[in-house]
């Protein structure tokens, strides 16, 4: 636990004051009392005394003024808060390489089943959107709420030549981020259209924010191999990492290299564990192997543990002060209840 304004916590000096004056009180209180003639007149005078109820509500209200005093100070703590509204960019590798059947059926099918189990357990009310990449990437579903058109988007996941990482993660973003005027004319092939002059569209000064800061969107990267073409997947990750995007990279496959076919051709495929790890560890996300189709729903089970909830420094103030005045307040009916007054 920190504090805002530590300064405020010198007022807990009073805290041991008011004891000694507490206990000041009971001692004049004991040396004003009528001296009788002897014990026994004493006690029958006094009567059974309170006990340790005398000392409960002077205890509780010196609990209630220790947490006001610290409310003062405006704590805060590290909390895991579940999230009111998030987008979660699913990008999938749709090269052919995903046709190997080392996971079974083979790679494409269980990462569908996998993803649309991921989808079906989040929240209803965080986003959802999904990028295809192969040599160039795609825009399957923009992001919605709809978990039909998002697992009609997998679906339709078509295989292509090619394994463009770095084009995944760029159009991930330019989706998340639609007026920032991320240049995707390079990962997606097609030609951006003329911005008007005084467009209020035009993406403003860009400033970097720090890795894994912005709470509201995550991206989830899955692939079975090692980049081929497009941009840089580090450039890309660096782009994510100043926009304060997570990104949690998934590894499918065999890491030693495997020879498939698709479409005629052969192929050695290979999955590039290092760039993944670099990936999820500069943006402060995490990475993730799967050898099997059962390996991979354990993964999106991980993830969708993580994606629905944050741990985030919150000011606890109001606790520290809702505290104090329910203890003031018990200790107030418990003072009225058994002796008639407050003080």
């Amino acid at each position: 636990m920190s504090f805002i304004w530590p300064q405020m916590l010198a007022a807990l000096v009073l805290l041991p004051l008011l004891v000694l004056l507490y206990l000041w009180l009971l001692r004049r209180r004991r040396r004003a009392t009528v001296r009788l003639a002897s014990i026994a007149i004493a006690r029958q005078a006094l009567g059974r005394g309170p006990g340790w109820r005398r000392h409960l509500p002077p205890a509780l209200m010196l609990l209630a003024l220790a947490a006001l005093l610290l409310a003062l100070a405006r704590p805060t703590a590290t909390l895991t808060l579940p999230l009111a509204e998030r987008t979660i960019i699913l990008a999938m590798d749709v090269s052919g390489s995903m046709r190997a059947e080392d996971v079974k059926p083979n790679r494409l099918v269980a990462a569908q089943e996998a993803a649309r189990a991921f989808v079906a357990s989040l929240p209803r009310e965080v986003r959802v959107g999904v990028v295809s990449f192969a040599g160039t990437a795609a825009v399957v579903q923009a992001p919605t709420t709809s978990r039909d058109d998002v697992f009609a988007a997998i679906e339709r996941f078509q295989l292509q030549r090619g394994t463009a990482i770095g084009s995944g993660i760029v159009l991930s973003l330019a989706t998340l981020f639609p007026q920032a005027g991320i240049d995707i004319q390079q990962v997606t092939g097609q030609r951006p259209m003329p911005r008007m002059l005084g467009d209020p569209d035009k993406p403003k000064d860009f400033s970097p924010v720090a890795p894994g800061s912005y709470g509201s969107a995550a991206m989830i990267l899955l692939t079975d191999g090692q980049r081929t073409t497009g941009p840089d997947p580090i450039d890309a990750a660096k782009m994510a990492a100043d926009r304060g995007i997570r990104v949690y990279t998934v590894g499918v496959g065999t890491t030693q290299g495997e020879i498939i076919g698709f479409e005629g051709w052969s192929m050695r495929v290979r999955l590039d564990e290092d760039t993944l790890r670099q990936i999820a560890q500069m943006t402060l996300g995490e990475y993730f192997y799967a050898g099997t189709a059962e390996d991979l729903k354990k993964v999106y089970e991980r993830l969708s543990a993580r994606m629905v909830v944050e741990r985030k420094e919150t000011e606890v103030t109001a606790l520290f002060a809702g505290l104090g005045a329910l203890l003031a307040l018990v200790a107030s009916a418990l003072s009225l209840w058994w002796f008639g007054r407050v003080a």
